[in-house]
């Protein structure tokens, strides 16, 4: 997914958000010295990462085989996929 769509996919997903905020979060690529994993198919843009809507929150989770094993929630997309990066 290019850039503008996916800034505008996370726009809608939260619309209280500035468009500058937004576009921050959907271009980082490396936090805290992790290299985060992107994810086209994802409508955050990262792998292992979804938006909880009722909470207003960030779940991250991995999967091993055929389970799922949960991270953590956070307030942050791109605390979540820090998260995620940390326990792949």
């Amino acid at each position: 997914m290019p850039q503008a769509q996916r800034t505008e996919a996370l726009a809608a997903s939260e619309p209280g958000r500035a468009a500058s905020e937004l576009q921050g979060a959907a271009v980082a690529t490396e936090a805290e010295g992790l290299r985060l994993h992107l994810s086209s198919s994802s409508s955050t843009g990262y792998k292992g990462v979804c938006h909880e809507h009722q909470r207003g929150r960030y779940r991250a989770f991995r999967t091993e085989g055929s389970r799922t094993i949960y991270i953590g929630v956070f307030h942050t997309v791109v605390e979540a996929a820090v998260a995620y990066a940390r326990a792949v």
